[in-house]
């Protein structure tokens, strides 16, 4: 039986919608159990009524507004908290928040520990691709600025989690800039290139540009928490407004509806994939045992998928596999 810790408090939605995605994991996954973090009003009847869950009783809720380092020290009680410690004691073996992602980070850093000789996790996931192929994408909000080596052990991290989550045998890596050349970028993408060309010369393939985030180009593309963020919500908001102006267009003509409703299958189909809802979220990778973030308006579907896909990097043994890319590399 693999348990996971899951944070009812976490998200933009009420607690029923995370206990609602709890109840699905638990119904498709029979070697599953949970340990529910939240309020005891919430969490105390819903271990009562499932056999598979527990309850573990939190006084405080980190919000999204709130510092992450300022709450996660002054919240000992709240649910992240109690989340990340409680797997670090062993009464759950990962993490799974659709709260803040500083707040996650920063607790599951100190409270569930990073590998030995990793100098810091960061955040990954995967996107799609144009030709069917997807992409681990990291790190994407962690680290705002990273050195070189950093970038290095993000990259190798990435790798690991390559070969598990997309069943790529040897993951080729590309580093984000403004030019595919490799005189193009920063002095900071410059060293990090420089960096992974004498770290990685069978699997660094060199730069890419924007523009092939969603190319499926390459299995992993890795770059600074600071610009993977600011990409990341760029293709969000670019997504957003494609789908409201369609809308719009439907609204605004007949012959567009009668195309929409043929183009509907599609589109949702598109939408999900840009969603991250069947993934669950994103994977923060480094530590000793596996976290996932859900996005903030999270579904019943992605916190199903997001308690499933963690049962899963547990069971995959992720960590180690990680521990081993690292040592290897060291």
């Amino acid at each position: 039986m693999t348990c996971i810790c899951v944070d009812a408090m976490g998200g933009d939605e009420s607690p029923e919608f995370v206990l609602k995605g709890v109840e699905e994991a638990l119904l498709e996954d029979s070697e599953l159990s949970v340990l529910v973090a939240g309020d005891e009003a919430l969490v105390v009847p819903f271990a009562a009524a499932h056999e598979r869950a527990r309850a573990l009783v939190s006084t405080e809720v980190i919000g999204m507004e709130e510092h992450p380092a300022e709450a996660v020290r002054s919240k000992r009680g709240s649910s992240i908290v109690l989340g990340c410690a409680a797997v670090r004691k062993g009464d759950a073996e990962g993490f799974f928040s659709a709260g803040s992602t500083g707040a996650i980070f920063a607790a599951a850093s100190t409270g569930v520990g990073r590998v030995r000789s990793v100098k810091r996790p960061c955040i990954a996931s995967s996107i799609p691709g144009s030709t069917g192929r997807r992409s681990v994408f990291l790190d994407m909000g962690a680290n705002a600025d990273a050195r070189p080596e950093m970038l290095v052990q993000f990259a190798q991290m990435g790798r690991a989690y390559a070969r598990l989550a997309l069943g790529v045998e040897d993951p080729k890596v590309a580093l984000l800039s403004n030019g595919s050349e490799e005189t193009k970028g920063s002095e900071a993408t410059l060293a990090a290139h420089a960096a992974l060309v004498a770290a990685g010369p069978t699997w660094f393939v060199g730069n890419c540009e924007g523009g092939d985030l969603l190319a499926g180009r390459f299995d992993v593309i890795v770059t600074d928490g600071f610009t993977g963020n600011v990409a990341l919500k760029t293709l969000e908001g670019t997504a957003k407004f494609i789908l409201g102006e369609l809308r719009r267009a439907v609204g605004d003509s007949r012959r567009a509806a009668a195309g929409a409703l043929l183009l509907k299958p599609a589109l949702k189909e598109i939408a999900a994939g840009l969603s991250g809802d069947e993934y669950g979220g994103a994977m923060l990778l480094g530590l000793k045992s596996p976290v996932i973030i859900g996005h903030g308006a999270t579904s019943v579907s992605a916190v199903k998928n997001g308690t499933l896909a963690c049962a899963s990097a547990v069971r995959s043994g992720l960590v180690d596999k990680i521990a081993e890319e690292i040592s290897l590399a060291s």
